[in-house]
């Protein structure tokens, strides 16, 4: 009788091992924690290797962050598939996504806040990848809430962002079973209050 084949999975390369590595060890032990050595070992390769592919720790640092910007976007994308043309929906799922993970107890929060904590120095080439992505964040909820008929939707955009940032805070300093655990509540009680303030102005007032 014939064998049946058995596929070879195919090797992945080593730059993506490098990132790989480097994303699990900078997120649990912080970024200025970690060496290239321990990377470097976590990937399987040499530091020659790793060098080879960025030219820096920095630089690996900043590409690590660029990929997870590039997944926490995707999530806005996938709001809209799951709520077509429905920014409040949209904007409810956003607060249940952003639960989900303040009570997983294996984060550490938002890795490229905890990044913007570690790395002040604005020369820092992963310093403009943190700012982009908070910033268009930030512009992605403005646009649900004014999608969704919200008054003053720039003000509720910062501050259901300034109520996420503190609830991941809070997070590690006292456990998903502290503050944060109150994050979807305080959510949609800060969007009701300027969904009946929206409807309670004179129509002459309406942007």
């Amino acid at each position: 009788m014939f064998k049946a084949a058995v596929a070879t999975p195919t090797p992945i390369p080593p730059r993506e091992r490098i990132l790989a590595a480097a994303s699990g060890l900078f997120y649990r032990q912080g970024i200025r924690a970690v060496g290239v050595d321990a990377i470097a070992e976590a990937a399987g390769t040499n530091k020659m290797t790793l060098y080879r592919h960025f030219a820096s720790k920095d630089e690996l640092v900043a590409e690590y962050l660029r990929r997870l910007a590039a997944e926490s976007n995707a999530i806005w994308g996938q709001l809209e598939q799951q709520h077509p043309g429905n920014p409040c929906a949209q904007l409810d799922a956003w607060l249940e996504e952003m639960a989900g993970h303040l009570a997983d107890a294996d984060e550490r929060g938002c890795a490229l806040t905890n990044a913007a904590v570690e790395l002040p120095e604005k020369n820092h080439p992963a310093r403009p990848v943190i700012e982009e992505f908070k910033k268009e964040q930030r512009a992605r909820l403005a646009a649900l809430c004014a999608g969704a008929g919200l008054s003053q939707p720039e003000l509720v955009a910062d501050e259901l962002f300034l109520i996420l940032e503190g609830a991941r805070v809070s997070s590690q300093s006292v456990g998903p079973g502290g503050p944060a655990c109150s994050f979807v509540r305080m959510g949609r009680t800060l969007i009701e209050a300027h969904s009946a303030s929206r409807r309670n102005e004179p129509a002459s007032t309406r942007e």
